[in-house]
């Protein structure tokens, strides 16, 4: 079977091999062969280090395909069906499951340590316990979520994390209100997705702040109402908010930096979204009188701050009817064989999502 591997963290390159095997399969998992998987900003991160990930591994979290086989107990699925991967599955019975926080349940995190790959010279794991970066890949049945037969696999993998990180950030998390102000800091795939929750709560003013220009103009695509450069967006709270501030500020990029410049953006009382994940040793700096006076609300977002399950439904709905855009967000497609070139896309900000089709 092929697999796009990588060797050792830190490395920039993966390496195609055709000696992994797909392994773990047993009861209560099920085998999917994959069929499209998107590159989502979160793969380069744990193979620079950024988010922990033992290696070797197999990259690649946010994938759909069909059920090659099902392990004994699992129901519900069944070969052939279509199904999409959900990297954080929710064990609904753990504290965070029992008060309906389930997008914060452990049980999926403890998959990343247990490898579900092998070659010849020993064991791979894969990333966030799936590794979608492979023709297969074995999981546990609740990672398999059924997709109705209209959804193709491309978009049902993107809806597997980036558009529910967004899209969630924005109406989970956030709950950003109608004629609000927002921006966006980070306009990759989830932070368009981001755009298009804003949009779809009715913000009236939207900006979209990234140093590419082709993300910036398709942003506006996407519902921004003005799409400027980093070093732009003091003059755009200053003509929008009348120096104010932002209602709503989304981080999207994982650093302290833009972190610390969303907060400074974020109005008082306002609200500052991060969405962005980034490293345990990058630490964002306040001090405890603005804390308390500007009262300004942080909010995390952790896979879009709600039910994934729901999420995913609402995602399709929202696509089926034309309120949201998804196709436009693949700009790019490769096969597996190219995979090195789809990470120089990501790191050049070329592309919002490619999707690595199998």
């Amino acid at each position: 079977m092929r697999a796009a591997v990588l060797h050792e963290t830190g490395q920039d390159k993966l390496e195609v091999l055709d000696d992994v095997e797909a392994v773990g399969f047993g009861p209560g998992k099920v085998r999917i062969r994959v069929r499209a998987t998107g590159l989502c900003h979160s793969d380069i991160s744990a193979m620079t280090g950024v988010l922990p990930q033992p290696a070797p591994f197999v990259p690649g979290h946010e994938g759909a395909g069909e059920i090659v086989d099902v392990g004994e107990g699992v129901t519900g699925l069944a070969p052939g069906g279509r199904v999409l991967v959900c990297w954080l599955p929710a064990c609904g019975a753990c504290p965070a499951c029992k008060r309906g926080q389930t997008q914060l349940c452990l049980a999926g995190f403890m998959n990343a340590g247990t490898p579900n790959f092998k070659r010849p010279g020993g064991d791979v794991f894969g990333f966030a316990g799936t590794g979608t970066f492979a023709e297969e890949v074995v999981v546990d049945a609740g990672c398999a979520v059924p997709i109705p037969d209209d959804v193709p696999f491309d978009i049902a993998a993107l809806i597997g994390c980036g558009v529910t990180t967004g899209l969630g950030a924005a109406i989970n998390t956030a709950d950003v209100q109608a004629g609000s102000s927002v921006a966006v800091i980070g306009c990759g795939g989830v932070g368009i997705s981001a755009i298009q929750g804003a949009r779809l709560k009715g913000a009236a003013q939207i900006v979209a702040v990234d140093p590419v220009t082709s993300r910036r103009e398709a942003a506006l695509h996407f519902g921004a109402t003005e799409a400027v450069a980093p070093d732009a967006l003091a003059d755009a709270k200053q003509r929008l908010t009348e120096g104010e501030g932002f209602d709503y500020v989304f981080e999207v990029v994982g650093k302290s930096a833009t972190a610390r410049t969303a907060y400074e953006t974020t109005r008082r009382g306002g609200t500052l979204v991060v969405v962005g994940a980034g490293a345990m040793d990058d630490v964002l700096q306040l001090n405890m009188f603005e804390l308390f006076f500007d009262e300004k609300r942080i909010r995390p977002s952790m896979y879009g701050g709600g039910d994934v399950l729901r999420s995913y439904e609402r995602a399709i709905a929202l696509w089926r009817a034309g309120r949201i855009d998804l196709q436009s967000l693949i700009t790019h497609r490769v096969p597996l064989a190219e995979i090195n070139e789809a990470l120089d896309q990501m790191r050049t900000g070329q592309a919002l999502r490619t999707c690595i089709e199998l």
